[in-house]
């Protein structure tokens, strides 16, 4: 079985004290019906590299555990698939080696050339036969579980559990996605 996983909100957290409808409403647009996410004017790259300090950027510990844990097991195959803008390249390289995800993944795909998110995420879904796919994003899972009808999505959040849709269900522990 081929699982995917996103890196923010599944590994690595928000920076605290920033409510995630903030950062949402900074990013992603709806237009028509139609999803689409922004790339951040250069003074709001600027704010976001350096809210991509490890110390705005903390481990999640639980989610990091579990997932090495499977990876031990070698039963499947594991791909980070993380849809993080070019602007970010290094420093999502640094946070990548300082929580040592590096070492729980047997792929490791990122956007830095900048193609819209759920654009991104449906090419390697597709390539690497995805067979689950775990995001904290619902619009973007709801696009996804729309063109991949055979993947497995999970919407990772805090509040809500069950399903949503035939293939996109919540959950709110990462370990649920083997339930």
């Amino acid at each position: 079985m081929n699982i995917g996983f996103d890196l923010d909100k599944i590994f690595i957290d928000y920076p605290p004290l920033i409510p995630d409808v903030v950062i949402d409403r900074l990013y992603k647009q709806k237009t028509n019906g139609a999803l689409l996410y922004r790339i951040p004017s250069k003074p709001e790259q600027l704010l976001r590299l350096f809210t991509h300090y490890s110390f705005f950027r903390p481990p999640i510990i639980e989610n990091i555990e579990f997932a090495k844990k499977i990876y031990r097991k070698n039963k499947n195959r594991h791909y980070l698939i993380s849809s993080r803008f070019g602007f970010l390249k290094k420093r999502t390289h640094t946070l990548i080696q300082k929580y040592r995800l590096n070492k729980i993944f047997d792929g490791m795909f990122l956007n830095f050339e900048n193609k819209q998110p759920h654009i991104f995420k449906n090419e390697l879904i597709k390539k690497l036969k995805i067979d689950r796919y775990v995001d904290d994003d619902l619009l973007l899972l709801q696009f996804l579980a729309r063109k991949n009808q055979k993947t497995k999505f999970f919407w990772l959040n805090k509040k809500t559990k069950g399903p949503l849709e035939k293939n996109l269900v919540a959950i709110t522990k990462l370990s649920e996605i083997l339930q």
